[in-house]
């Protein structure tokens, strides 16, 4: 619509200088009527006839209109946040989840977004959950809770490109939340313990292993030296009286003299 060339025609420019007139006329009382103030964040579609007269539209500042024949819409073009209301999506894997979403986006052409929709935010809003929908529908359930950022992309792009044509410009989309049924969250919490306890036994059993090889290599050395298996049991017998606050009673053998090196003196 913005690349029309078309005129007003001849009746157009007559009624267009019988207004000019009028205003002329009733100066300066008709100026307060011509005179509009648009905001820094705003922009003006100005029509005239029923035809939008520029190509870009007009603003921040003042403008002038003529009262009889001119008519103008408002465009706010600061970033609108649009809520994406919770979605029932089936995922790829079969199953039911409730996912909402947040969408940042803008109108960077006022006069696209006044000429080429009719309510560019309801439009956008209703595009947004449709893409969710569809865009969720062809991922599993791992893949929507580990990679949200890549879906959001995705969901941007999307819809970055099939509102261009509207002038809108999509600058973010998040998903919010994602929502699975209570059956399928306690099979998941039964899952996943059952896989830590899977993990768990591994872990303890290479312990186990590591530790029965260390202690085959400490047998092996003590073995080579008997007073040395002895010294052993005396630390061992130390570490326990310290840890423990009691008296120890333990059987001395003759023996163990020998191993050390005393040599049995009879009486």
């Amino acid at each position: 619509i913005a690349d029309r060339r078309e005129g007003i025609g001849v009746c157009g420019w007559i009624l267009v200088s019988i207004s000019f007139l009028l205003v002329l006329i009733t100066f300066p009382i008709s100026i307060w009527a011509c005179i509009k103030v648009i905001r820094e964040y705003e922009r003006a579609v100005v029509f005239r006839l029923g035809r939008i007269l520029s190509k870009k539209a007009r603003g921040p500042g003042l403008i002038l209109t003529l009262p009889c024949t001119d008519t103008f819409i408002r465009v706010d073009l600061r970033t609108v946040t649009c809520n994406i209301p919770p979605q029932e999506i089936l995922t790829k894997d079969a199953v039911t989840t409730q996912v909402d979403g947040v969408v940042y986006y803008r109108i960077h052409s006022a006069v696209s977004a006044v000429a080429n929709v009719t309510d560019v935010h309801s439009a956008t809003s209703l595009l947004a959950q449709t893409t969710l929908r569809n865009v969720l529908g062809t991922q599993s359930l791992a893949q929507l809770l580990a990679g949200r950022e890549e879906i959001a992309h995705s969901i941007q792009a999307i819809l970055d490109s099939a509102t261009e044509q509207w002038g809108i410009k999509v600058a973010r989309v998040e998903i919010k939340d994602v929502r699975i049924p209570v059956a399928m969250q306690r099979a998941m919490a039964a899952e996943a313990e059952a896989a830590r306890e899977a993990r768990a036994k591994v872990v303890a059993a290479e312990g186990e292993m590591n530790a029965s090889k260390a202690l085959k290599q400490a047998s092996m050395v003590l073995a080579e030296s008997p007073a040395g298996l002895q010294l052993r049991y005396l630390q061992t017998l130390t570490t326990l009286a310290a840890e423990n606050n009691s008296t120890i009673v333990f059987p001395l053998p003759i023996n163990m003299f020998d191993s050390l090196g005393w040599k049995n003196r009879g009486g």
